[in-house]
């Protein structure tokens, strides 16, 4: 009779290889995480320090958390092809970890749960938030994406974020003030900067595929290292100008 051989303990390597292609945890990498709960964070600051209440606050982290997701997983969904051409490891779509329909249906369920909460800010602030999202689809389809205007959609975007704040309260029927001018060109502002910071991981990419954003065109004259260097010291001192500004001027007029 033969005996069996004890069985090998699960190497860490290969259960962290399969949680990683756990569905649920497939999705998650593949929505920005990083990306998404920064700019929750940062939008849902702004919120507490506007003097929202509690539950507002609330509403905003929930309403912008599920965008940034909805925007990660459409950006994946779109550049598939572009990110298994240049092997990117890290996108559960590109590796075939995640199938085109389960990210089809998790971007329905997206869309289905961000349009009521972003009109539960109030219809204005709803309205804004969507727009947000709509500019962001745009730019993952191509629009001015590869474009020496690359920049636009981020300030766009960033710009309107101001808005959705400043109108934004509890529930549909909620209308707060304009928004302060100062403080919506800031943030456009630092679209551009944030932009500019994203692109620098990708520029080899970008610069394979024959794109020209204008984060590249910069740093074909400057090199990405002195670059970073710019782009972080102009974030850090819009970042600075907005705190001043929303400290002395207020978000709202």
């Amino acid at each position: 009779m033969t005996r069996r051989p004890p069985s090998q303990p699960e190497r860490p390597g290969r259960v962290r290889q399969g949680l990683s292609a756990w569905t649920p945890v497939a999705l998650a990498r593949a929505a920005h995480p990083r990306q998404a709960l920064l700019t929750t964070a940062g939008v849902g600051a702004v919120a507490a320090m506007a003097g929202r209440s509690t539950r507002e606050v609330g509403l905003v982290l929930l309403t912008v958390l599920v965008g940034q997701v909805l925007a990660g997983w459409h950006n994946d969904f779109v550049d598939a092809a572009r990110d298994r051409s240049h092997g990117r490891e890290d996108k559960p779509l590109a590796t075939g970890v995640v199938d085109r329909g389960t990210l089809a249906f998790a971007m329905a369920c997206g869309v289905l749960l961000v349009v009521p909460l972003s009109i539960a800010n109030g219809r204005v602030a709803g309205l804004t938030h969507l727009v947000i999202l709509a500019v962001i689809g745009l730019t993952n389809a191509g629009l001015l994406r590869r474009t020496r205007y690359s920049l636009v959609p981020w300030m766009v975007t960033f710009g309107l974020l101001p808005a959705y704040l400043s109108y934004g309260g509890w529930g549909g029927d909620a209308f707060g003030d304009p928004p302060s001018l100062l403080v919506s060109l800031l943030a456009a502002l630092l679209g551009a900067g944030v932009h500019v910071l994203r692109s620098l991981p990708r520029l080899v990419d970008d610069n394979k595929d024959g794109a020209r954003t204008f984060p590249l065109r910069i740093a074909l004259r400057t090199g990405a290292a002195r670059l970073m260097l710019l782009a972080g010291a102009y974030t850090a001192v819009v970042v600075g100008a907005l705190l001043i500004a929303g400290l002395t001027v207020g978000l709202s007029r």
